[in-house]
Parts: structure tokens; C-alpha cells; sequence
């Protein structure tokens, strides 16, 4: 079988390409369903993109590389598109937008913006083997268990990185790409929650509560919450992909809270209250008995010195802990790394060795922020490759 584009994966970027890139092109996928991830993504209500969508919010070995794609196809023109299906949506926080209904309702749009394409699309087919001579790619699938060979001038990797391989992620398109001389830099998972020594937390598991976490080299103000593994919640995940294996990471529980000021007056006003008690008026109960386990939270406010109010701020404002790890690929959002830059073209995602040879989204070294980043990176970079087939 002969088509003019294959594209490998089925997933957010290679069916936004798939709609972009004219007539005759096949998608395949080895899932039984396409858009998995997105139908899994925002609970069910995908968070589609982002309305602050600013380059300096991807990470990669290139800071640059990205502008171009995310330039060309912006988060308005991904809104636009939704809007035109009709699909109802809500900004929820920073920006972050989702579905009113459900995620499938994504999968939905772009299944049909791909057929009106005149793309096709097949399933439960998997990727044997590759090779290219003469200006075309040659593929072995195993199709409904019979091989199929397909031959197309043009090959877009989409398959992703190796994020939750319960979907089944692979490092295909890091193979891909070896095969035809690209580097393929450090991958780890990011968007991932921290583990720490078993039990660490186990009295908090569910408690969640604002706080600003930092490392030297970002921080985010957002909610953390604490689980029987270790450390989840939006400020988490978005630090773990700053993070390297045996660094401490800085909490700061009352990030919006000058708690000397509020200590100092209220030793004067209200002395007699307990400490514990003031403090579950800006924290959770089960924290402050978790941390009373670590530090003096005995006595009235009356009982406070100044240099013991200054001490608890630090403690407070200032938790230093060291995670042990991650929860890795198992519950990653996004893989960190991938396909190296700096052999793609940043307009069109093309190799710049292989014409012909694509590779977009997840599988290239651009990793979003949490909040719809990735999504908006997966629409971006499918329309460049898809626009530049279609273009000849």
C-alpha cells in the first residue's frame, strides 16, 4: 500500500497533523481507541490549552526551538477550532481551559477535522519495522494479525515519550530517530509526584493545602498535597521538572501569610490561646499535628519570645526536605528530553538530514508546564509538520 504520509501515533499531535496535512494520509495506532491520553487528561475533562501560553513555560535543551511552532499555531487558534465545533469550555485557574463536557468531545473534533482531511485512520496495528531508500519510507505493520507493508514519501513520529506505559508508551520514536542519526538526549519523567522513605507522610495522605515550593532553580505557587507515597499537587509536579535526583526542595506553608506579624499581635491581644490552635486557623489540623511531632508547637501564644516566633516562621516558611525519588513513568504526565533539537527544523519539525522525516510532540526535547502546555505544544507542532506537507 502506497500513501503519501504516514503518520505513527494516534495521540494529540500526530491527529492534529493528520488534519493538516491534506489527502491521503494514514494514521495508525497500536491502541484500540485514538486520543488516550487525552480522553484520560484534566479528569476527564482535558485541559485542552492555556491562555498564557509563553515560550519561557517549555523547557528543553534549545529555549528557543519552540517559539516558531507555538508562534504559527497559537492557543487562540486552538480555542477557535473548539469554538467552531461548538464545544463548550471554562477557564478554571491560570489560565488553565477544559472542557465543559468531556475530553472525548477533543477526540471527537479532531477524528473529524482529520477525515474531512481525507486522512484514515487504523487501530490495533502495530509497528514492526522501518527502513528508506530512494525518497520514500518503507513500514512493516501487523494489521488485524496479517503484515502490511506501506510505503509513504513523507513519516511523522507522534508516538510520544514514555510516560505512563500502562497506555503503552515506548521509546519507539527514540528508536526511530537513532535509526536515522538524530540524537536523542537524557529523558526522565517530569510532571511527576515525589516519593520520600515509606511512611513519611502516611498521617497526612490526602491533605492539601497553598503553599510556594521552590528549588534554585524555580518555584510555584500552588496547592501541594501530601499522599501515602510522598508528594503530589500542582506546585510539586511543576517543580519535578526542575528536579535532580538527591536535591532538596524548600515548602513554604503560609506563602501568602506574614505569620510574625500575626503572632507578635496576637501574643498581646490573645495570649491566652494555644499555639496549635492559631495555627489550624491558617493550616490543616492534621499538619499541624503531623509537624507539632517535629518541632515545639507547645504553650499559649502569651508564652511566644521573639526569637522563638522567628524561629517557627522559619520552620514554616522554610520546610526543607529531600525527596528520594519519583513515582517515575508510572505517573508522569510528560517525559523530560527526547528527540534533540538541533536536528529539526523549528518551522516545519522536519529532519534536517531526512527529508521527508518528521518527528512532533512528546517525542521532541519541549516539555510544558502543568495546565495545558503540552496539549498546546502537541497542536503546535503537528500543525508545522502537517501545514509543511501540505504546502508540498
Amino acid at each position: 500500500m502506497q500513501v503519501t504520509t504516514l503518520i505513527l501515533g494516534a495521540g494529540a499531535a500526530g491527529l492534529m497533523a493528520a488534519a493538516q496535512c491534506g489527502d491521503d494520509a494514514l494514521v495508525i495506532d497500536h491502541a484500540i481507541a485514538p486520543g488516550e491520553k487525552i480522553r484520560i487528561s484534566g479528569g476527564g475533562r482535558c485541559n485542552f490549552t492555556n491562555l498564557y501560553c509563553e515560550p519561557a513555560r517549555f523547557l528543553g535543551e534549545n529555549r528557543h526551538f519552540h517559539k516558531s511552532a507555538l508562534a504559527r499555531y497559537t492557543q487562540w487558534d486552538f480555542i477557535d477550532l473548539v469554538d467552531r465545533h461548538g464545544i463548550a469550555w471554562h477557564e478554571k485557574t491560570l489560565g488553565q481551559l477544559f472542557c465543559d463536557g468531556k475530553s472525548t468531545q477533543i477526540v471527537a473534533m479532531l477524528l473529524a477535522e482529520a477525515e474531512a482531511a481525507g486522512a484514515h485512520l487504523w487501530l490495533q496495528t502495530s509497528f514492526r519495522d522501518l527502513s528508506h531508500a530512494d525518497g520514500h519510507f518503507t513500514a512493516l505493520l501487523d494489521r488485524e494479525g496479517r503484515a502490511v507493508t506501506v510505503t509513504a514519501r513523507n513519516l511523522i513520529v507522534a508516538t510520544g515519550g514514555k510516560s505512563i506505559p500502562k497506555m503503552g508508551a515506548t521509546g519507539l520514536a527514540y528508536d526511530i530517530a537513532q535509526q536515522f542519526g538524530h540524537r536523542v538526549t537524557d529523558t526522565r519523567p517530569a510532571l511527576v509526584p515525589f516519593t520520600f522513605p515509606e511512611g513519611r507522610f502516611r498521617d497526612l495522605s490526602g491533605v492539601s493545602c497553598p503553599t510556594r515550593v521552590k528549588n534554585a532553580r524555580q518555584s510555584f505557587d500552588e496547592a501541594t498535597l501530601f499522599t501515602h507515597r510522598g508528594l503530589s499537587g500542582p506546585a510539586i509536579l511543576q517543580l519535578s521538572s526542575y528536579w535532580r535526583d538527591g536535591e532538596p526542595i524548600q515548602i513554604d506553608l503560609l506563602p501568602d501569610i506574614d505569620l510574625s506579624q500575626i503572632l507578635a499581635t496576637k501574643r498581646q491581644s490573645d495570649g491566652r490561646r494555644n499555639l496549635t490552635t492559631e495555627l489550624s486557623h491558617h493550616l490543616p489540623a492534621r499538619l499541624v499535628t503531623h509537624l507539632g511531632q517535629q518541632i515545639d508547637l507547645s504553650g499559649n501564644l502569651a508564652d511566644l519570645s521573639d526569637k522563638r516566633i522567628t524561629a517557627l516562621t522559619t520552620a514554616l516558611t522554610d520546610w526543607q526536605l529531600t525527596p528520594s525519588g519519583t513515582e517515575g513513568y508510572r505517573t508522569a504526565e510528560v517525559t523530560l528530553g527526547g528527540v534533540a533539537t538541533d536536528g529539526l527544523n523549528s518551522s516545519s519539525m522536519m529532519s534536517n538530514t531526512v527529508p521527508g522525516l518528521y518527528f512532533i510532540g512528546e517525542a521532541v526535547d519541549v516539555t510544558g508546564w502543568l495546565g495545558g502546555y503540552n496539549f498546546q505544544w502537541a497542536w503546535a507542532s503537528g500543525a508545522a509538520a502537517g501545514r509543511h506537507i501540505a504546502q508540498g
